[in-house]
């Protein structure tokens, strides 16, 4: 038995071995089935959303591990500098956790393709003074993320600025900070502009004071090697999604809601949400169960429709939390528009059956933003919208597309060769946009109280 093992283990340091360190890091890959990618929990990078893993950076990464034919196995260090030593040292084929190129970490590090731009900005709380420029922060308490690139910049401009000081957190993330700015547990911070306008829909007392420094670029992070495979497959990867637009509507998908912020608007609906909501939530969770619908998405079309006033009317006959007309009313068997129950009842039924009548061929989440395009202007408007996409040369599946399109039913040049005619397209635009930053908020307050355990990193070994 003993000479047998012997000689397996003899077979396989003459046989297998050569093969295993023949093999670039890319045939590792693909051979073993998996790559493993080190990102963060944030709502710029990655987090668990209603319907699984969301955020710009996984879904980059699930893409590429698509391409690739490979699972994606994603991997959330306990801080941020612990992330940068294990991308390093090696401990991950990727970082792709929203990292800014600079030139301090270029030399440890290799980059991919840049795929978003940013600027740094100091955040302070609307309560204080805004601060003019970096002396002004000196009397009070500036803290940035340690090991960022907030923190290099700091000392780039401290020679500007000889008497700056700050303090370094190597335990929380940059949204975290900016909550204690919320808070007003600290003073001041400095976060990318990317996370600054996610962010300020929920912490509506934030405030940017001024960019920090030029433009800057964020990337993929690959530990230094001799073997560049597998950053050559990245880079062909980015080349791809670039020229094929896939870059381009996931960025969308992760800001594109929030272009037109609005500070009044949202600050009323997150005192309606504690004032109002209380009243119909049980009825949305009800009506949303019976419809396999979310209760969080439900409930901002109602707020869209009427900001949960069971008794709106519009000037022309909508009424009701959920507005519905009388024709989808007598369609949906609802006497009483006014009645909250059957209002959020009817809007639930309708909304779900456009939502059954969308193309299955589109995949969500732009599927459910058609449907809300579609209980807005009807169907038959999104499928003409559907059909200029295409004549435009984009893709008719995608929302970042279609919702180019839609302002086009206004325009005789356009609307004159569709089947249903004339639309006010950009209504509708406007509809699903304001509904999914009324979602993103209800759902960021009936979470902000549940915690994501990191993975942990000691299963991990070390990438040959």
């Amino acid at each position: 038995m003993i000479l047998i093992l012997i000689i397996c283990i003899i077979v396989f340091i003459f046989n297998g071995l050569p093969k295993l360190l023949n093999e670039s890091i890319l045939e590792q890959v693909i051979a073993k089935g998996e790559i493993r990618v080190l990102t963060r929990n944030s709502p710029t990078t990655y987090y668990e959303g209603a319907d699984g893993p969301a955020g710009l950076e996984y879904d980059l990464a699930k893409m590429f591990a698509d391409q690739l034919g490979v699972k994606l196995t994603l991997v959330v260090p306990n801080s941020f500098s612990e992330l940068l030593n294990e991308i390093e040292n090696g401990h991950a084929h990727i970082a792709a956790a929203g990292l800014t190129i600079t030139e301090s970490r270029k030399e440890i590090l290799e980059f991919g393709p840049s795929y978003q731009e940013i600027t740094e900005q100091l955040v302070y709380n609307s309560n204080q003074s805004r601060p003019k420029n970096l002396s002004d922060t000196e009397d009070g308490l500036l803290e940035v993320v340690a090991e960022s690139s907030h923190h290099d910049t700091l000392i780039s401009e401290q020679s500007r600025y000889p008497d700056l000081s700050w303090k370094t957190n190597n335990k929380l993330e940059s949204e975290e900070l900016l909550q204690l700015v919320s808070d007003e547990v600290i003073d001041y911070t400095i976060a990318d502009s990317n996370e600054v306008i996610l962010n300020q829909r929920f912490l509506l007392n934030l405030r940017t004071a001024f960019n920090i420094g030029k433009t800057k670029k964020l990337a993929w992070a690959l530990p230094k090697s001799n073997d560049h495979s597998l950053h050559a497959a990245v880079v062909k990867f980015f080349d791809l999604i670039k020229n094929n637009g896939d870059l381009t509507r996931l960025i969308e998908r992760s800001y594109g809601h929030t272009e037109n912020f609005d500070y009044v608007g949202t600050l009323f609906f997150r005192r309606h949400i504690e004032t109002r909501l209380p009243a119909y939530k049980k009825m949305f969770q009800q009506a949303a169960d019976m419809n396999d619908l979310d209760w969080q998405l439900l409930a901002a079309i109602g707020y869209q429709e009427s900001h949960w006033n069971p008794k709106a009317v519009s000037p022309t006959g909508v009424r009701g939390i959920m507005m519905l007309t009388q024709a989808t009313a007598a369609q949906m068997g609802i006497k009483n528009r006014l009645d909250p129950k059957r209002s959020i009842d009817g809007g639930a039924r309708y909304f779900a059956s456009r939502l059954k009548k969308i193309d299955s061929s589109i995949e969500l989440p732009d599927k459910t933003w058609m449907a809300l395009a579609a209980y807005n202007v009807g169907l038959g408007h999104v499928e003409d919208a559907r059909i200029i996409t295409k004549q435009l040369g984009n893709n008719p599946n995608k929302w970042i597309d279609v919702k180019q399109a839609l302002p086009l039913l206004a325009k005789r040049k356009w609307y004159k060769k569709t089947k249903h005619g004339y639309a006010r397209g950009w209504e509708p635009v406007r509809y699903v946009e304001n509904i999914r930053s009324y979602y993103d908020i209800l759902r960021w307050v009936n979470d902000k109280d549940k915690v994501v355990e990191p993975d942990a990193l000691s299963i991990l070994p070390q990438i040959p």
